[in-house]
């Protein structure tokens, strides 16, 4: 009976390790067959975004990732599919497909490049000036982040660039909004939107509009302190500009006739000359 026991136990051991092993082949197995199974899946993403099938791609890389989620390439996937539907113009699934990226792995060597595709979903759906500044700030906010987390990356000088021509774009809807409350004569809120320009987009195209402007409503209201105040202003910075010229004719009404009166004079001072030159050829 005791023999019986002991051969009972030893058997049961050697049943148990021969069931772990045969469980631990299996699951090597299975392991390697998803990994192959996702890397098909993968390279069939890569050949429909190839052949311009850019929402075939992204199902393709999504079903990639659900293949086998524990494998380095499921954020990559993740990643690519988020980058088929930017490529498509999909921005909705793409901005969608970028947020659960960077909640699932929000430590991945790529994150830099999501934010960064984040933002380009987001300015790609910049309209004009015209229209609701949502994209225009959330673009704004994730290139400000590529630029302040990773300054040394390869999307830090785009992201750059970016944010200056946001700058231009949200000193545009100022000026657009100034025209508006002019066309209504609404001085103030018009002065206060050229204010904005000047304040806050210092670095842009509209600045020496802006200035001009601000003389012009100024004068017509009466204040010819502050009118001469930003004429002095435009003066000193953009002197050859043409709102400079167009601000000194606010403040001279015989401007025209003066310009064309140097002019004609000129003229007659060149032919003058040219008579001068040709009698001296003929001594």
């Amino acid at each position: 009976m005791k023999y019986f026991l002991k051969f009972i136990l030893i058997a049961s051991i050697v049943f148990l390790s021969a069931c772990k092993n045969n469980d631990e082949k299996i699951s090597i197995i299975e392991e390697k067959d998803l990994d192959l199974q996702m890397i098909d899946a993968y390279n069939e993403g890569l050949n429909f975004l190839d052949d311009n099938y850019p929402l075939k791609a992204a199902k393709k890389f999504n079903e990639a990732e659900l293949l086998y989620p524990q494998s380095l390439w499921a954020p990559r996937s993740s990643l690519m599919s988020a980058y088929s539907y930017y490529y498509g113009s999909y921005y909705v699934d793409a901005i969608e497909e970028l947020n659960r990226f960077i909640e699932i792995y929000p430590n991945h060597e790529r994150i830099v490049y999501a934010y960064y595709l984040l933002g380009m979903c987001h300015y790609e759906q910049i309209a004009d000036e015209k229209k609701d500044l949502g994209a225009i700030v959330d673009a704004q906010l994730n290139f400000k982040y590529v630029l302040e987390n990773y300054p040394e990356s390869d999307f830090a000088l785009d992201s750059n660039f970016k944010l200056e021509l946001i700058q231009e774009i949200l000193a545009s809807k100022e000026m657009y909004l100034a025209k508006y409350y002019i066309e209504r004569e609404k001085w103030i809120p018009a002065i206060n939107r050229y204010k904005n320009v000047l304040s806050k987009f210092e670095t842009t195209i509209y600045v020496e509009e802006a200035l001009h402007r601000l003389v012009e409503i100024h004068y017509k209201i009466g204040l010819i302190d502050e009118s001469k105040k930003y004429a002095a202003l435009l003066g000193y910075n953009y002197q050859s500009s043409e709102w400079y010229r167009q601000s000194y004719k606010i403040f001279n009404k015989d401007y025209e006739k003066i310009r064309k009166k140097r002019k004609k004079k000129k003229n007659k001072l060149s032919t003058l000359e040219k008579i001068k030159s040709l009698l001296k050829n003929e001594k």
